[in-house]
């Protein structure tokens, strides 16, 4: 016979529970803010300005493209709104089952907005900067059928439209993606965006940017992008922006979950005890 301490096994189940609620917490999908695309011109190649409203902040987006693009998408007039769902967008905007969000701690909680939209359509290498540090940029694209996306920085593909995943393929039709990673020699990585089909779905870069460049792998009319952040470096990443921070200082206090925890723990070891009476 195994005999179990009735206050050990009161502590575990209770830290247990608390466990699985301190994971409940954290599984909810952010809301992104997306690019607004306001203007664009022709000079140079191609040029796109927009910006992004955060809770503390307006961040201006300048996208630059020397090979020029297919199509811009600035949200105003008739356009064609490609972030919808099902053959031709037959289904509409569902975001429970749409190729670009996702549940998790780093999902994705919102469609893109509008018809805000860049459509690509030459190979070569374009750039993303943002006016000031943004955190954890999400990328979403549609169409990348036949073509291909190789960014100089990792990323995190999220979401894509496939009934394989649980979600409703895109305007375009359904496909699947996948990272590939190539090593270009002397430390440097470049990390591509590949898929079958007629991909559509949802990446993210994850930690504090102000630019992001990548390259498309071929001539393709057309595959299109836009993208959104889940804040403003200094709002979602303070430490990493400034560390010298009161906050950011290491110090003898406990974090929030660890005095939860703490104190769940103990209420429980004193029920158990009572029990023993």
């Amino acid at each position: 016979m195994i005999l179990i301490n009735p206050i050990s096994a009161g502590i575990s189940r209770l830290l247990t529970a608390v466990a699985l609620m301190v994971i409940g917490f954290n599984a909810f999908a952010v809301e992104i803010k997306w690019t607004d695309w306001t203007s664009s011109n022709t000079t140079g190649g191609f040029t796109a300005l927009g910006t992004i409203t955060t809770s503390t902040s307006t961040v201006n987006v300048t996208y630059n493209n020397p090979q020029g693009v297919g199509f811009f998408n600035d949200g105003v007039g008739s356009e064609t709104d490609y972030w919808t769902q099902g053959s031709f967008g037959s289904l509409g905007r569902v975001p429970a089952t749409s190729p670009y969000t996702s549940t998790g701690p780093n999902g994705v909680d919102n469609i893109p907005t509008g018809t805000d939209m860049i459509a690509l359509s030459h190979a070569g290498t374009q750039t993303l900067s943002f006016s000031e540090a943004i955190a954890n940029p999400v990328f979403s694209y549609i169409s990348l059928n036949g073509n291909g996306y190789a960014f100089d920085q990792d990323f995190e593909i999220l979401s894509f439209g496939a009934a394989s995943e649980g979600n409703d393929i895109g305007y375009w039709g359904t496909g699947t993606s996948y990272k590939s990673v190539v090593d270009l020699g002397g430390g440097v990585f470049e990390y591509q965006l590949l898929g079958t089909g007629e991909p559509h779905g949802t990446l993210r870069f994850t930690g504090a940017f102000d630019t992001v460049s990548w390259r498309s792998l071929s001539n393709e009319y057309w595959n299109g992008f836009t993208v959104g952040v889940q804040g403003t470096a200094v709002e979602i990443l303070p430490c990493e922006v400034n560390p010298t921070l009161p906050e950011c200082q290491p110090s003898g206090v406990p974090e929030p979950t660890t005095l939860l925890l703490l104190g769940l723990g103990l209420a429980g070891l004193g029920v158990a005890r009572k029990r023993l009476h």
